[in-house]
């Protein structure tokens, strides 16, 4: 039987995220668009956010869906940055693409390095 239900789960990660993005209830509120009364049902209560307003908490916390859904342990959102990096490769000259190419490989190298 599982410790939490997914509402607890929910509930407790998006107070995690909150916490981790030193921000308070009202500025995660405004920071989504929504009404503070929302975030503090959320986060108390057993009412759970639309699908449009659970985009909108996460996009505001910069971390994935999956995490405040308990479904990743990260609350990174490393999914939605190359989400939009994968978007955004269309709008870059060709000049640009090879300057961001050799830009992240420079930034695996570093890695790499800082790893040994």
């Amino acid at each position: 039987m599982p410790t939490s239900e997914p509402i607890d789960i929910f509930k407790e990660r998006l107070k995690a995220a909150r916490a981790l993005r030193g921000l308070n209830q009202a500025e995660l509120a405004a920071k989504a668009g929504l009404p503070p009364a929302s975030v503090s049902h959320f986060e108390s209560g057993p009412r759970k956010p639309s699908f449009d307003n659970l985009k909108a908490l996460a996009t505001a916390l910069d971390v994935t869906t999956d995490y405040l859904l308990g479904r990743a342990d990260t609350p990174e959102a490393s999914a939605a940055t190359v989400g939009r990096l994968h978007r955004d490769l269309g709008k870059l000259t060709e000049q640009d693409l090879k300057l961001a190419t050799e830009f992240v490989d420079l930034l695996v190298k570093r890695g790499i390095k800082e790893g040994e």
